[in-house]
């Protein structure tokens, strides 16, 4: 029987640089790090956190509500043809004050 078994997972470049990084500053692998956390499970019996929707100050919650609003078609946003276009109303809004 083997002493070892694969995993295969497929993750972000980003995500997989900075668990790198991190893993690294405690001086173990992202395979140990794995390994550490599947143990960890199997002794809590399930995943060794609490797993919780994020809390958010009601401004970010009125934010993010507007954002999917915009992407959901339900709010409709001003459009422009170019950046400059763009710049060009927000001088003259700061003019304005």
């Amino acid at each position: 029987m083997a002493k070892t078994a694969n995993i295969n997972i497929r993750i972000d470049p980003e995500t997989k640089a900075g668990a790198e990084k991190l893993f690294a500053s405690f001086g173990i692998t992202v395979t140990d790090a794995i390994n550490i956390f599947l143990r960890k499970s199997i002794m809590e019996g399930g995943l060794p956190f609490e797993m919780k929707q994020p809390r958010y100050n009601a401004e970010t919650e009125a934010a993010m509500q507007e954002a999917r609003d915009i992407m959901n078609g339900n709010v409709s946003t001003k459009t422009y043809s170019s950046a400059r276009e763009l710049f060009t109303e927000l001088d003259t809004e700061m003019g304005d004050e």
